[in-house]
């Protein structure tokens, strides 16, 4: 693997003139009874990135509604055309729940669970990625671009580019990929790289993971590298990495606004005005090191290190993917952790870990990220957590300190961070004791460090620099 084939490609040169047709398993917006149309916007920087440049270049976001059978006609909201595809209960079962989170999810996060193989997933994965790449062939003007997101699509480039060679097609990973000694355990191995092949450019978010695929396509395909490109089959894929980040702007906007301040305040009031809040916000998932952070605290703790009369803990675990085992099996256990240390260091009326199983609103968010004096952001592996960043937006005031696994994806940018090795439970405490002891000085400076970092690279930069690549390598072809 070369060097220049983990760079990025190109600088922001604004929106493609070309339609953009946007697939991702889900849909940029979900049903809400609520409204006027049925409809409402998903959250996410996400969407909010890519519907101002879909709106421009009059394009189309395909994808699934969220709910089972469902399979609503294309419609068009808020400037976008909508396209659903139908996923049946079945195939939520074998292709989502199953090969995508049970099998791709754990072996991508450094096989941090047994993945499940299983020929049925596997046949339903290819289905659901067959009727992708049929939707977006249908609809896809000539010399379009499609732009496909993340790993429960891997198969729909290759299948597309049979269908429709006329147009230009990337992909976007927004988790790990993985070695290739672990990816090699999957069974189906060279179709998800040879579907990957079918695209003009392949994104990840860190130099990592575009190493990664480059030395599976070699080795496992015998495809030809030469520096950013990879040849296979007659075609020629670029690979890059592309971190992607938040909306700067709006987050800061919001952690500014009175309501705020106000729910901040009422926040540490409720909490029973300790001198420092120790902050996670995580869905609950295992690759996300919440167990980790619940014993260095306990241990700190029972140490002495850490006063509980002085220092509380709030951890957001958001509930996802509730029907997977292994998910169940995570719940258990940080339940069990916060009970134990709950009975054992709470006062009265006053404990010492605040933990909610529940999906916060984003303004409840921006409060608590502007209440958390110290944020733990602790994954075994991640793409690239953007709570990270929103934490360092939220934090108009100028301090606060991020403690953060070198394991993320954003550790490559936030290098004010503390960053630490999670594996290490001695070398978490110390980091943790490290944030809360930190003098308010060096706290300012690196906060600031931080604030400018993410202000500089924001969400639409992202998609920017993303789709300037997607031009350039069209103008190769």
């Amino acid at each position: 693997m070369t060097e220049a084939a983990t760079t990025d490609l190109a600088p922001a040169k604004g929106n493609p003139t070309r339609p953009i047709v946007i697939a991702a398993n889900r849909l940029p917006v979900m049903r809400d009874d609520e409204t006027e149309t049925g409809w409402s916007p998903s959250p996410g920087g996400l969407v909010r990135a890519l519907l101002p440049m879909l709106r421009d270049s009059g394009g189309t976001w395909v994808g699934w509604t969220g709910e089972a059978d469902d399979a609503p006609a294309p419609f068009t909201i808020d400037g976008i055309d909508v396209h659903p595809v139908e996923i049946s209960t079945e195939e939520i079962e074998l292709y989502y729940e199953g090969f995508s989170n049970d099998g791709l999810w754990p072996l991508y996060h450094d096989a941090l669970r047994e993945s499940t193989f299983d020929a049925h997933q596997w046949d339903a994965y290819h289905r659901v990625n067959e009727r992708f790449a049929i939707t977006l062939a249908n609809i896809a003007p000539p010399d379009a671009i499609v732009w496909v997101h993340d790993y429960q699509l891997q198969l729909v480039p290759a299948m597309l580019r049979r269908q429709r060679p006329d147009v230009t097609i990337a992909f976007f990973l927004h988790i790990p990929f993985p070695p290739v000694e672990l990816f090699s355990r999957l069974p189906w191995r060279d179709q998800i790289i040879e579907g990957l092949l079918g695209c003009d450019l392949v994104g990840f978010q860190r130099p990592i993971g575009a190493a990664n695929f480059t030395a599976c396509a070699h080795q496992l395909l015998d495809a030809k590298v030469d520096d950013d490109v990879i040849t296979h089959a007659g075609h020629d894929s670029v690979v890059g990495h592309f971190p992607i980040s938040i909306d700067f702007a709006e987050v800061e906007e919001m952690a500014a606004g009175r309501a705020t301040r106000k729910l901040t305040s009422q926040f540490r009031t409720r909490l029973g005005d300790p001198e420092v809040i120790l902050l996670g916000v995580d869905r609950l998932d295992y690759t996300k090191g919440i167990g980790l952070r619940l014993r260095a605290f306990a241990a700190l703790l029972e140490s002495g290190e850490l006063d509980a009369e002085r220092c509380v803990m709030v951890q957001v675990a958001t509930p996802t993917r509730e029907a997977v085992e292994h998910y169940q099996d995570e719940r258990h256990e940080i339940e069990r952790l916060v009970g134990e240390i709950n009975g054992r260091y709470s006062r009265i009326g006053l404990p010492v870990v605040h933990y909610l199983y529940q999906t916060l609103s984003y303004d409840d968010l921006i409060a608590l990220y502007r209440a958390g004096d110290v944020m733990l952001v602790t994954p075994f592996r991640d793409g690239m957590n953007l709570v990270a960043k929103e934490y360092a937006a939220a934090h108009i005031d100028g301090d606060g300190v991020l403690v953060l696994s070198e394991f993320a994806g954003a550790a490559d940018e936030l290098t004010d961070a503390v960053l630490v090795n999670p594996h290490d439970d001695r070398a978490l405490q110390e980091a943790i004791i490290t944030a809360v002891e930190m003098h308010r000085g060096e706290r300012r400076t690196r906060m600031g460090a931080l604030r400018d970092q993410v202000r500089r690279m924001d969400v639409q930069g992202w998609a920017d620099r993303f789709l300037a690549a997607m031009e350039s390598v069209s103008e190769r072809a």
